[in-house]
């Protein structure tokens, strides 16, 4: 090629690709210095795209792993209340027990009342003072609960819903104070037969009774112990037999029992008070049922609230392992893999200080015209 001084293509060429260099090692030190891959779009658009997802679902999970840590507070708040319902309610057995035997003088079962009522009263209190940042849990207020537990919208996927009525002590307390039944006349009672049923209002509950056919009881103890082994029944009602030899019939929900007549050989009664009393031995034994049925509505609603607790502890183990795997998903995608990039660093770095040596020398080239001017 020939010798010229106005264009120095060397030069050019040299400066292009000292240009390059420069801006990838500029690149280097962006990434080596931020610790980021991908520090704006034009590094990666895909990529990008990619992991600000990942980050969208690993924020949403971690939070959601606090929501998971709140609902087992929210069921341990709850629980804990029931502990202490759940003796409560055995120490008014204990009293019921104790009331049934006659060797009680008129003294002894009012200093038992007394003991009860203040109880029932705890029962009251507890279920109104019993409460997660102000949220009601055992009144029957709550009601169904909803604990987002996932990253998502679709509740069916995300959401773990609990329902409190299952743990209402404003019913159990009520079941122990009011309510109201019926006694009925079984003057027959090989003629009881059919299908009994009882239904209560205020706390509404229904159960149909099939009594088998007419000739299976000899005594009203037997109506009474055939209703009593119906779960349906036994869940609301309570049947026992009074000195009258009357089959009585008290809501143990409650509620008000509204059925006049259950069915056939069991003739119209009259109202008697639902509310467990220890006033008489018959009356302490008709308690000791009533508060039994309760004992199992906590016990059923505690193991419900343990069964919850449970679930959300095994949420929280897989939320974390999700966070973890995207977590490692993202961090693939975004950071720099610092060994590499500082290869490509050095790379840089030596080629640029080469580059600017070849520079110099392709700008020192067209001296050399100078000795042929001279000549």
């Amino acid at each position: 090629m020939g010798l010229r001084i106005n264009t120095n293509t060397d030069a050019f060429n040299s400066y292009r690709n000292l240009s390059v260099t420069q801006g990838q090692m500029s690149k280097s030190l962006e990434k080596l210095s931020s610790g980021f891959r991908i520090n704006r779009a034009a590094d990666d658009a895909a990529g990008l795209a990619i992991s600000e997802g990942l980050r969208s679902q690993v924020g949403g999970l971690k939070v959601a792993v606090r929501n998971a840590q709140d609902g087992i507070s929210v069921v341990q708040t709850a629980e804990g209340a029931l502990t202490e319902v759940h003796s409560i309610l055995q120490r008014m057995r204990d009293l019921a027990v104790q009331a049934s035997s006659d060797t009680n003088n008129a003294d002894a079962r009012s200093a038992i009342t007394t003991e009860a009522s203040q109880l029932q009263s705890e029962l009251s209190r507890i279920a109104g003072s019993t409460n997660f940042n102000g949220t009601k849990l055992l009144d029957g207020s709550a009601n169904t609960l909803n604990f987002q537990v996932g990253a998502g919208s679709s509740s069916a996927d995300n959401v773990i819903s609990f329902d409190f009525d299952a743990a209402n002590v404003s019913n159990v307390a009520t079941a122990l104070s009011t309510g109201a039944g019926n006694k009925y006349a079984v003057v027959t009672p090989t003629a009881v037969t059919g299908n009994w049923t009882f239904t209560t209002t205020g706390v509404a509950a229904t159960s149909t009774v099939a009594m088998g056919a007419a000739g299976s009881f000899n005594t009203v103890q037997e109506v009474a112990q055939k209703l009593n082994s119906d779960t349906g029944f036994n869940a609301s009602f309570s049947a026992s037999v009074n000195q009258s030899n009357e089959l009585v019939v008290v809501a143990t929900n409650g509620g008000t029992l509204a059925t006049t007549a259950p069915g056939t050989g069991g003739a119209a009664g009259s109202a008697v008070s639902g509310a467990i009393a220890f006033d008489s031995a018959t009356n302490a034994r008709n308690a000791i049922t009533t508060i039994d049925n309760q004992i199992k509505t906590i016990s059923s609603a505690r193991a419900s609230l343990g069964a919850v607790q449970n679930r959300f502890e095994h949420t929280i183990n897989n939320l974390n392992v999700a966070v973890e795997n995207l977590s490692a998903s993202e961090s693939r995608i975004r950071d720099t893999d610092m060994a590499q990039e500082m290869m490509s660093f050095t790379r840089s770095q030596i080629l640029s200080q080469a580059g600017t040596a070849m520079l110099a020398q392709a700008n020192s080239a067209p001296q050399s015209v100078l000795s042929l001017l001279r000549g």
